[in-house]
């Protein structure tokens, strides 16, 4: 009986739990957004919100309060002045097809989070209670159209964070704590007709506004300074009011001088313009209109002769004098039979003082650097007791600043002493010197012994090079955005070419110098054919960059979407060998490497390719920076979105095994020319691994799922290998995987 009891209960717990998830294994709404929705309940405190569950709810099916679907994919969410509380959470960003957000005029409090949904067009978390400051990660929402944040308790500055956002309208951050100047990047803004600023802290000027196609600008109740650019004054609704503006608009050209001011008690003479003076003004203070008599002139005349006459003795006189005391010096000097030194101004700053100060300063003089820039203690600049210009000229080469752009990397606030004028050209003496870097070699070397680092093999640069080799980071040597940082095209003189990657000040901020120096002491040990190579490094002013060799045939994923030129070059034997170079060059990370190195990024985008189409994996050795919280869950994110995240990323862990999963990935974009996740697609279409595992085995099936620009140009023995090792790569549980030595061998068989 008892045991009976205990099944009938055991029974009852399994059907009541059938029956509460019922709803979610088999409701309309996709799972995903299913589960990014529950996070949001949960985070926001359980609202009392019509029709929502924390479990067994469908959104899209059971109609919840303020959500909008298509389909079965949540793609608006619309709760304002429903008097909720709580935070966002961190998972915002998990919904897939989202396009609309609206919590305005709620009491939400926290931060904003890191990550928004990439499909997200407008956000508005107005009139809530936020704090913290806006994340600079908004660069990745590029499909950003309308963004309110106002009347909150944000601070710090904007952050420089527009460059993609080329699609957004409106962007409303009125009424917050906001300071500091204005973001270079909000020059990117081609479509932006709105923008809110009133009532923060926000100064400088408004330059870079000047070419953004504005119809409602108001920036009241700021600290903005300097003239207005006259750009600004054609936008039909602009209020400035409350803002320290030195002068009305910036003048386009000089100007005429204004007219005199006429005296108070003057008349106007008929037939003249009221506004300007009058005969009687000029001619005659009085009014009588006698002041200049024959007479008068007369005597003006005589005492400007004479004046003139004793300017000119005066001047004979000075130069009689002058010579005298010449020729006394110069007998002096002769007499003595030595020179002092000229009395005259040193040009090049206060460091070298004039000959009866130098006997009286000590024989050493230790100049440093402000101490916000972290500088060690072990590097000082030291000026003998005499020193000639040419000198002065070698210890200043390494201080030569050049003139800021938008992009520029803040060096204004460099000791002085530091700064000779700039010698045209810049940095650079003959075609090879320009083939190296001006490097700081006294500061470098003593942070490396300091530490133990062994970074001689690569070559350490400094920020000034690259700011001349990048146009000043300018915008027409932008590559492209990851993650980490943003990534630059450097071309020296004699035609070469590297890429610069720019970390994010996020992501420098995280790790001291130090710890920079010992990742590029790591990563420069990565020496692979198939490895794209690091050339260099620099850390300087706050600023991580990491230098590499460049490729010429960008990344493989744009040579499989976007490139139709090389895409016809990719034939089968060519993407074959592609797979092999990868497999390669992640065999040697995983299994020759000590320690071992995992990729934890692995991606079609990270593939590069040379002039030979040969393969060169980028971001190898950069798993360290993925470490932290909001990259970590930014890289998750990405993966996940983009279609090359393995199972067990669900559960927030990156194995060896999870960069063999995104092999797979990547081998099937190679078969098949799509995407790892395409939009565009029918929905059951969308994600290549989903949509591909069926086909794998059947003959018919895969011959139809290769890439149609082959034309049927393979061996279809090959295409039955290769849908094999991709199948055994994508495999669910990581232990059943193949390790990448085993992956390399099965493909040099194909070849």
């Amino acid at each position: 009986m008892g045991c009976f009891n205990r099944s009938f209960g055991v029974g009852v717990c399994i059907g009541l739990m059938l029956i509460l998830t019922a709803n979610f294994c088999f409701g309309l709404t996709d799972p995903i957004d299913v589960m990014a929705i529950n996070s949001l309940y949960v985070s926001l405190g359980y609202p009392p919100l019509l029709g929502w569950l924390l479990v067994g709810g469908d959104p899209c099916g059971d109609n919840w309060e303020g959500v909008q679907c298509v389909f079965s994919n949540v793609t608006e969410l619309r709760l304002s002045g429903l008097n909720l509380g709580g935070e966002l959470g961190d998972n915002l960003g998990d919904f897939g097809s989202i396009l609309a957000i609206d919590l305005s005029n709620n009491h939400i409090g926290g931060t904003i989070p890191s990550i928004l949904p990439f499909t997200i067009r407008n956000f508005s978390l107005s009139g809530n209670n936020f704090t913290g400051s806006i994340p600079d990660t908004l660069s990745f929402s590029s499909q950003l159209m309308d963004l309110s944040l106002k009347n909150n308790f944000l601070y710090g500055g904007i952050p420089d964070a527009f460059q993609q956002l080329t699609g957004l309208m409106k962007l409303d951050l009125s009424s917050n704590n906001l300071s500091g100047r204005l973001p270079p990047s909000l020059e990117n803004l081609s479509s932006l007709t709105t923008l809110h600023l009133q009532n923060n802290k926000l100064c400088g000027t408004l330059d870079v506004l000047q070419d953004l196609p504005l119809q409602d600008l108001n920036i009241q109740n700021n600290a903005f300074s300097g003239p207005i650019p006259a750009k600004l004054l054609s936008i039909p609704h602009f209020r400035k009011e409350g803002n320290p503006f030195n002068t009305t608009v910036i003048p386009s050209a000089p100007t005429a001088a204004p007219p005199l001011a006429a005296a108070p008690y003057s008349a106007k003479a008929p037939g003249l313009p009221t506004n300007g003076p009058s005969i009687t003004d000029i001619v005659s203070p009085t009014g009588d209109g006698k002041f200049f008599t024959a007479k008068r002139v007369t005597w003006i005349s005589v005492l400007g002769a004479l004046i003139l006459v004793a300017c000119m003795l005066c001047l004979c006189m000075l130069r009689c004098l002058k010579g005298r005391q010449g020729k006394k010096k110069n007998s002096e000097r002769h007499d003595l039979g030595a020179y002092k030194a000229s009395r005259e101004k040193p040009k090049y700053g206060p460091s070298v003082q004039q000959n009866d100060q130098m006997e009286k300063a000590p024989r050493e003089t230790v100049v440093q650097p402000p101490d916000r820039y972290a500088v060690d203690n072990e590097r000082k600049v030291v000026v003998p007791k005499l020193q000639s210009r040419q000198e002065l000229d070698v210890k200043k080469a390494s201080a030569v600043s050049i003139p800021k752009n938008d992009h520029d990397i803040d060096m204004t606030s460099m000791d002085l002493d530091f700064l000779p004028p700039p010698p045209p050209p810049p940095f650079f003496l003959s075609e090879e010197v320009n083939a190296k870097p001006m490097v700081s070699v006294e500061v470098t070397t003593s942070r490396h012994r300091s530490k133990g680092l062994n970074t001689s093999s690569v070559e350490v640069f400094t920020v000034a090079w690259l700011q001349q080799h990048t146009n000043s980071f300018s915008p027409e040597n932008f590559i492209g955005e990851g993650m980490l940082g943003s990534v630059y095209r450097a071309e020296l003189p004699g035609g070469k070419l590297l890429a610069i990657k720019k970390l994010d000040t996020k992501v420098s901020k995280q790790q001291s110098d130090e710890d920079f120096l010992e990742l590029v002491s790591s990563i420069s040990k990565i020496r692979h054919a198939n490895i794209v190579e690091l050339v260099g490094y620099c850390a300087e002013h706050g600023q991580q960059l990491l230098v590499y060799e460049y490729c010429r045939n960008g990344a493989l994923h744009d040579a499989l979407h976007m490139d139709n030129e090389i895409h016809k070059r990719l034939s089968w034997k060519t993407r074959i060998q592609v797979a092999l170079g990868a497999a390669r060059a992640l065999e040697y990370m995983h299994e020759i490497c000590q320690p071992s190195i995992f990729h934890g990024n692995f991606k079609s985008a990270n593939l590069l390719l040379d002039n030979k189409l040969e393969v060169r994996v980028s971001d190898c050795g950069l798993a360290p920076l993925l470490s932290s919280d909001s990259a970590s869950k930014l890289s998750g994110r990405l993966l996940i979105a983009y279609g090359y995240d393995a199972p067990e990323f669900d559960s927030g862990s990156y194995t060896y095994q999870s960069d063999v999963y995104s092999f797979g990935v990547v081998m099937l974009e190679l078969l098949t020319g799509r995407k790892a996740y395409d939009r565009s697609l029918p929905r059951g279409e969308q994600f290549l691994v989903r949509w591909a595992i069926p086909q794998l085995h059947d003959i018919d099936a895969l011959a139809r799922m290769v890439d149609p620009s082959l034309k049927g140009a393979y061996p279809i023995r090959s295409l039955s290998r290769l849908a094999d090792i991709i199948s055994s790569c994508v495999q669910r549980e990581p232990e059943f995987r193949p390790s990448m030595s085993e992956i390399v061998q099965e493909l040099l068989q194909m070849i």
